[in-house]
Parts: structure tokens; sequence; C-alpha cells
């Protein structure tokens, strides 16, 4: 936590300030260990302060690594922090109007991400252990779904069961905003729709069913899919299947350090482009994980960020025929000299 720290107040340097000032939970927790209701504070000393109410004084006392609690009320946590950063010139990721007017008041201040997401980019030991867990968790799960999905099944009914699995192996929704159900799990024409809803259509002979697992760890995200079959599996879309297959195998194997994000996408867009499926690979090649779902850095035809040890990332091309199919395949990787493959399960057409 000490190298932890000291990277964010590096960071924090860079921009002309001292000091950090966290509201999301997600930098909150990377700097502190606790993820709850309060304000965090890191002073370029590495002193760090939690200022939070009664309600969760308790778990921020025992949850925390090396902090200062300060017990305050609701109403006057930016009383309290106000009193704390006297003479600070601070760096928020805090986008409330009103308590950014209340600090500029008293303080310097910057508004900013960029020391949270610039420290986050690289992981350390601990994070990667976690992240390493988490990926042969999603791979029992895959494991489950080869053994659970059947014709006649709902798309719901698959959904309850994997996440009654993965809260047993004490993994949880992300709690992602952009959708209203914690996995992607989608067949026949649904599978057409990256980011489809779960709904309580039946699985199909013939259909490919997208299954995307993005579950929390530990505070942290591990994200993979895969694509099954079931029964009569047509030769297009078996054909569809298999072009995914190796794009995604290019992207994989290009994955190491000093690489451009932007050449691991093409190499995934050139192949599915050469296939005459290009228009219908209609997001990314990949992205950073960590404590969010999508972190930096983005694998995309125009970042040209360049891959640097200790990042995860996901490759996940797919192919999306709407109204009719879906394919696609993913996996999370450690960025090394060359890369770390963090899922085991396969990659072969499984059809049940």
């Amino acid at each position: 936590m000490k190298n932890r720290r000291q990277n964010l107040i590096n960071h924090a340097l860079a921009i002309g300030c001292d000091t950090l000032v966290a509201f999301s939970p997600e930098n909150i927790f990377y700097m502190t260990g606790f993820w709850g209701e309060c304000i965090a504070i890191l002073k370029n000393t590495l002193d760090t302060v939690i200022i939070t109410s009664e309600l969760e004084e308790y778990r921020a006392r025992t949850e925390s690594i090396d902090c200062t609690i300060i017990k305050s009320t609701r109403n006057d946590l930016i009383r309290s922090l106000l009193s704390t950063t006297k003479n600070c010139k601070i760096c928020t990721d805090c986008d409330d109007y009103e308590v950014l007017k209340n600090l500029n008041l008293k303080s310097d201040i910057v508004r900013s991400t960029d020391p949270f997401f610039n420290s986050r980019l690289i992981k350390d030991t601990k994070e990667i252990n976690i992240l390493q867990k988490a990926a042969a968790i999603i791979d029992n799960l895959f494991d489950i779904c080869a053994n659970k999905i059947q014709i006649g099944q709902t798309e719901n009914e698959l959904q309850t069961f994997l996440m009654s699995k993965a809260m047993e192996y004490e993994m949880f929704d992300t709690g992602y905003k952009f959708t209203i159900n914690p996995l992607i799990i989608a067949g026949g024409p649904n599978a057409a729709l990256p980011h489809a809803q779960v709904t309580h259509r039946k699985f199909n002979s013939g259909d490919l069913v997208v299954v995307d697992l993005t579950l929390r760890y530990k505070g942290y995200v591990s994200d993979a899919t895969r694509t099954f079959g079931l029964g009569a599996v047509s030769e297009t879309a078996k054909q569809i299947y298999d072009i995914v297959k190796t794009s995604q195998s290019y992207g994989v194997d290009n994955v190491r350090n000093g690489v451009i994000c932007s050449y691991i996408d093409k190499t995934c867009r050139d192949y599915i482009s050469s296939h005459k499926y290009g228009e219908y690979f209609i997001h990314s090649t990949g992205h950073g994980i960590g404590i969010d779902v999508h972190e930096s850095p983005i694998i995309s035809s125009t970042n040209q960020t360049k891959l640097n040890r200790n990042m995860v990332i996901t490759i996940e091309p797919g192919i999306y025929i709407p109204h009719k199919l879906g394919v696609r395949i993913e996996d999370s990787l450690i960025v090394t000299d060359k890369y770390v493959l963090l899922h085991k399960f396969t990659k072969d057409l499984l059809i049940l």
C-alpha cells in the first residue's frame, strides 16, 4: 500500500498538487483498502485519512490499511474535509459542483481523475494475484455452463443459476451502471446485441449463446466471454465462430510490453474484414480491467498508448449479424514481455 500511495502522490505532483481527495468508492478502495461511504485524503507525506459517519466508522477502522479515521456526520463531511486540508493543493475526483465550490473557498483545487486512473494502470502483485484467482473462478463457471445450458432453458434461468454459483465463490455483480443485469447471456438473435439484456427467451436448437461473465472478486473485476452452440448449429454459424476465434488468437498473440494498442485492434479487425465481416465487428477489441469494469488502456483503432508490463487487458473481437446471431470470444491477459493468459477454458466451439 505504501508503494501504491507513493505512486498516487507522484502523479498528483506531476499536475501541481500535493494532496489527493477521493470521493468515488473505486478510488477510495484503491487508496485505502476500504469500500464504503466516506471521503479519503492522501497527502504528500503519505498520511491517509478517511472521513466518514458513524454508520461506516467501524468498517472503516477494521478494513482500511494504515488510515486515520475521522468520524463526522453526513452533513459535516465537507467541513471536516476543509479543516483537514488547509493550505493544501488538492486534486480530487469529485464532480459535484456544490462540493467543488465549497472546497475552492479554502484551497487550491484541481478536478482530475488522472492521478487515480494513471496509478491504477499498472497492477501490483496483490492485484494480479486477485485477478488470477478471479479468472480461475470464471473458468469454473464456464465449466458449469457447458454442463447446464440446454434447449428450452431461458436466458434468465441460466443467469440465475450462474449468479448463485458465483456468489458461492464470493464473486458478485460489478454494479455496472449501463445494464440492469449482472451478466450478458444472449441466445440466437439476442446474441447480435453486444450488450444484450437478459430476457425470458428460451434457447433453441441452432442457437449460438454468448455468455459474458463480468464479476467482482475481492474488489476487482474479472471479465471473459465464451460462445456456446446448441443442437443443429448451421455451417455459416460455425464459420463465423472460427473467424472470431482466429481473430482473437491473433490479438492475443500480439500482446506484449511496448506494443501499441491500435496495432492489436488492427490485427483482429483486419482478419475479420478479410472474411467480409468487418462491418459486423462494431466495438473496440478490448479494454483494461481492474477495480472498474472498463479501465485504461482501451484496445481500439485510435489509441496510440503503448502496453506496459503488468497492465491487465481483455481481447474480445466479435461478429454480430443483426436479428440472426452473434459471436464473441474474450480473455483477460497480463501484459509481460509476452503475455500471461488468465483464462484456461477452451475456445473451441462446444456444441451442446
